[in-house]
């Protein structure tokens, strides 16, 4: 099931009035609800996806259990690595055995030595990603006694089903999100208004803004030997606000989810794109993803202390594994070195940790200067993007030097609305999220939010791309 789907449209309504006229009553009733929802939600795509977020809820919880018991160090560390073992090792067969196996292969042919092991037809678990970090930051902080293990099995697994993020984030932290069950929720009129707006806006950003960039975004990338430069720099600007504007898009609308059920998410997207160098760009996206990578992997490696080597070094893991917690193709591997790369000036320079206000944080305007690194930035981030959506390293570097051969002709593509109106609409994007850059979210303070609203469902029937229905990019991650 997804959220720009009709069975959304259905499932969301039913599973509200149940939620506050139905199972209002009790605590426990609600989140049992919320479990049964986000297992119906998960199960859409296919029920056999089921075992495996139940195995790990169990797993985990009562793994968090036995730590809450437990004093001795070495037996607490050997349930740690426990549950890292079984969640990683899910993780890791599911979506990288065949990888591994296809590069295993490859390179016994560049000594003449052919082989056939087994390679197996293995379906991605919807979402396995996000779900396999949320449960691993519940046992990480119970081990480092952050956090209570908890004895609510029915509150736990609502925590790690939570439908609205479950497949494609905010990924949520166990110390936020899990006590937010434990708490009875009342229904608040003022933050149900502002998920609805907050879901609005994400639809608008998915359905007008995403799905209609992936036409000129796939048509160009998969023809990129057919046009020339200013065509190929198109295509990179559209696939970098079609997979913002999906991304960005589905955690707008997982939160306001989120609030019209009472609860609070994390913010995960803040304006990357008027970022001023990459260090503040990784600030701003995906959030959840790289402030889990901060706290679990990078702080634990010595983060910034130590030499400018060790820091250097950490930095590079943290984006070379992030770049793998993608998906299973050596483009994202290149697309986390890349960033890495961009980063070794502002380290060396002892400039990563400058630009941590919001840009023309007094003005309405940019300075020149900040339309430069704003520019500068985008620049690089293009190119990276550009490994990202690729099929393959080999076409990402040819799509880079068709860029090169900078032939200026702008050819019109065949699909009809080529830039009559998505350009337009990319402009009102970034007009709106410009003025909203000092605001927790884009709709707020809005002098007439239900006008606003009902425009962006206009705008939504009358732009939005439905002649094929768009999965969210980050299903596949």
């Amino acid at each position: 099931m997804i959220f720009n789907s009709l069975d959304f449209a259905l499932f969301l309504p039913l599973v509200f009035v149940l939620y506050w006229f139905v199972f209002n009553k009790s605590l426990q009733r609600q989140n049992i609800l919320v479990v049964i929802a986000s297992y119906v939600f998960y199960g859409w795509w296919d029920w056999r996806f089921l075992s495996l977020i139940i195995f790990s809820t169990l797993v985990d919880f009562f793994i968090g259990k036995q730590l809450g018991k437990t004093l001795s160090s070495s037996k607490r560390k050997l349930l740690l690595w426990g549950s890292i073992v079984v969640n990683i090792g899910f993780l890791g067969f599911f979506k990288y055995y065949n990888f591994f196996v296809d590069n295993f292969i490859d390179a016994f042919a560049l000594f003449g030595q052919q082989i056939s092991p087994n390679s197996l037809n293995i379906i991605l678990p919807v979402g396995i990603s996000f779900y396999t970090f949320q449960t691993l930051s519940y046992t990480i902080d119970v081990y480092r006694r952050r956090l209570e293990p908890t004895k609510d099995i029915v509150a736990f697994a609502a925590f790690v089903s939570f439908f609205p993020q479950l497949v494609a984030g905010p990924i949520e932290r166990a110390t936020h999100l899990l006590p937010q069950f434990k708490h009875k929720r009342v229904f608040n009129y003022t933050k149900a208004v502002s998920g609805i707006q907050l879901i609005v806006w994400g639809l608008f950003k998915k359905v007008v803004i995403a799905d209609n960039c992936a036409q000129f975004a796939n048509d160009i990338f998969e023809n990129y030997n057919q046009y020339s430069t200013a065509t190929l720099v198109l295509g990179a600007v559209y696939f970098a606000f079609q997979i913002y504007g999906d991304f960005s898009g589905y955690s707008d609308i997982a939160i306001g989810t989120s609030r019209l059920l009472g609860f609070d998410l994390m913010k995960n997207f803040a304006t990357p794109y008027f970022s001023r160098d990459i260090a503040e760009f990784w600030r701003r996206w995906h959030i959840s993803l790289s402030t889990w990578f901060r706290d679990y992997l990078y702080i634990p490696l010595g983060g910034s202390r130590g030499g400018t080597f060790m820091v250097i070094r950490n930095v590079f893991v943290i984006f070379l594994v992030s770049g793998f917690w993608h998906g299973a193709n050596w483009t994202f591997i290149v697309w986390g070195f890349l960033n890495a790369l961009y980063f070794l000036p502002l380290i060396l320079l002892k400039r990563n940790r400058v630009h941590t206000n919001t840009i023309a944080e007094n003005t309405w305007s940019p300075s020149f200067r900040e339309i430069i690194q704003m520019g500068t930035t985008f620049a690089l981030t293009l190119v990276a993007w550009i490994f990202f959506r690729a099929n393959s390293v080999t076409e990402a570097f040819q799509y880079i030097k068709r860029l090169l051969l900078f032939e200026l002709d702008m050819e019109r593509l065949t699909i009809e609305r080529f830039s009559v109106e998505i350009l337009p609409l990319i402009a009102l994007l970034v007009v709106i999220e410009w003025f909203s850059r000092n605001k927790e979210q884009p709709l707020q303070n809005v002098k007439y939010p239900m006008l606003f609203c009902c425009s962006l469902i206009l705008l939504i029937f009358m732009f939005g791309s439905y002649s094929q229905l768009y999965e969210f990019i980050y299903f596949q991650f």
